[in-house]
């Protein structure tokens, strides 16, 4: 790593499954609770399909699925309204409340990642699908484990949520960054990529420690190497086609790719 002088202003991460909440478990747990509460109960994969996005969006993408809008219409007598969504989202923010607290260990690898890039003088930005109102103790427990990045948006203080590139946007006005292309956005879902394609910088996919695999890091590491190639094997799959400049198992390995992006500025590259 060069130290002296580097191309990169910033780095951009999602929170859940990114930087904390290895498996990105406390949206689903949420989302799941919510749903089988109110007589429709959802998989995994269901639950987990649309991640990444605004949560009334989250939750108005789960309940076009034809199974889940069938579900619904068999357990309420009537086709999903607007109304429904309104107030599931509504109903949902306390659910979310509940399990972010549970589920906001740094990922390992994650604050020796933040040094490497301090090291070499970029700004640190992050963004979320949460709202304001739910990542306060997120953030807390964050902090308090060394995580304190530059600058946090969330969902609700944009008027689009991913795949439009406005939170991205708005980190980089926050933290004075001049040239997106000197920008990279970390993220563990397909849609936080496609932000980052929309916005016009580098992307980097995270296939192990979030959405595509969705295991916690206890889960992870007690499975069979055999197991644990397989499901890489998809993950990977997945993330690459989403577009991602580079797709790597979690933040851990971040810095090798940094030093492959400031190489790429050096040659002359843009994303």
């Amino acid at each position: 790593m060069n130290t002296s002088h580097s191309a990169l202003q910033a780095v951009v991460f999602d929170w859940a499954g990114t930087t904390v909440d290895f498996g990105s478990r406390a949206p689903i747990l949420a989302f799941m609770a919510l749903f089988a509460d109110n007589k429709v109960a959802i998989s995994i994969e269901e639950a987990r399909a649309p991640m990444g996005l605004e949560k009334r969006d989250h939750i108005a993408a789960v309940l076009k699925m034809p199974r889940v809008a069938e579900a619904w219409k068999q357990a309420h007598g009537a086709e999903v309204a607007v109304a429904d969504i309104d107030r599931l989202y509504q109903d949902f923010i306390p659910y979310q409340l509940k399990t972010i607290p549970t589920c906001s260990k740094l990922i390992p690898g994650a604050l020796e990642a933040f040094a490497d890039i301090r090291a070499r003088g970029a700004k640190i930005g992050s963004n979320t699908g949460y709202a304001s109102m739910m990542i306060g103790q997120l953030v807390q427990d964050a902090a308090d484990q060394g995580y304190v990045p530059d600058c946090i948006i969330t969902a609700s203080d944009v008027k689009h949520g991913r795949p439009y590139p406005e939170m991205l946007w708005k980190n980089l006005i926050e933290l004075d960054v001049l040239d997106i292309k000197t920008v990279v956005k970390v993220d563990d879902t397909v849609v936080g990529i496609e932000e980052g394609l929309n916005g016009g910088c580098w992307t980097v996919g995270l296939a192990v420690s979030g959405n595509e695999v969705g295991l916690s890091f206890e889960e992870w590491s007690a499975l069979s190497a055999t197991e644990q190639a397989r499901l890489k094997e998809k993950a990977y799959a997945k993330m690459n086609a989403s577009g991602a400049h580079y797709v790597i198992d979690s933040i851990a390995d971040l810095p090798a790719v940094l030093d492959a992006i400031e190489q790429r500025l050096a040659n002359g590259e843009n994303p």
